[in-house]
């Protein structure tokens, strides 16, 4: 499995394309936003010779999604995300132009909704989606658990993690994500995340200091079972 990190828009946010040797492809949080960001992108898929299966999302805020027209109508690929997130959707125009984002006249409809549990198969390659609430309510991560790499998307970064101060948010149920979901997966998981530099679940178990508080108090803290 190939990833390519590309770094767009003004809040660098990390875009990925995700491919294996039969060319098949996945992009993650399409954060391209303007024609220049477009054409890059573009580019290296066709320099490439990727086929686009699916447009995949961590989830719906703004600076992730600016790219999902574009690369829709380009390659005709599904949109697809946890419908939780819809809310953000229809509020990313509004909150977009606040940042000076170009957007869509209309809220992006998801063409597919994913879910925990589901996976994304391309080429001979499966992503596997956990949903990851707390930064926002429909999050989602995705693995492969063949290569051992995660990506988080806001819900955790390295040595850091998600806003949880804005519409959805909620800091006990990102660290019960985190905590849950994600250290368990194991020390050696790769993590590429929605902003900043790759990281590892180890790394953050012992140096991201809201995930290292939270497992030295032990895994019942601060939610229940």
């Amino acid at each position: 499995m190939n990833v390519a990190r590309f770094t767009f828009n003004s809040l660098g946010e990390n875009t990925y394309v995700v491919w294996d040797e039969t060319l098949e492809a996945v992009i993650i949080d399409a954060g391209n936003y303007n024609q220049i960001e477009d054409e890059k992108l573009f580019a290296f898929i066709e320099a490439k010779g990727l086929v686009v299966k699916c447009l995949l999302n961590t989830h719906g805020h703004f600076d992730h999604t600016p790219g999902i027209e574009s690369l829709r109508a380009r390659y005709g690929a599904p949109f697809c995300m946890n419908s939780a997130d819809e809310p953000l959707l229809r509020q990313a125009v509004a909150q977009g132009r606040l940042f000076g984002f170009r957007s869509a006249t209309e809220p992006l409809k998801i063409d597919k909704e994913l879910a925990d549990g589901d996976k994304i198969c391309f080429g001979n390659t499966t992503l596997e989606v956990l949903h990851t609430p707390g930064h926002c309510p429909g999050h989602l991560c995705y693995f492969n658990r063949e290569e051992g790499v995660l990506f988080t998307g806001d819900t955790l970064f390295r040595e850091s993690i998600g806003r949880t101060d804005l519409l959805g948010g909620d800091y006990d149920q990102i660290m019960e994500s985190i905590v849950k979901k994600i250290i368990p997966l194991g020390d050696e998981v790769r993590i590429y995340p929605g902003h900043g530099g790759d990281s590892s679940v180890g790394h953050e178990a012992m140096y991201n200091p809201f995930v290292a508080e939270v497992l030295q108090g032990g895994f019942n803290q601060p939610f229940e079972e």
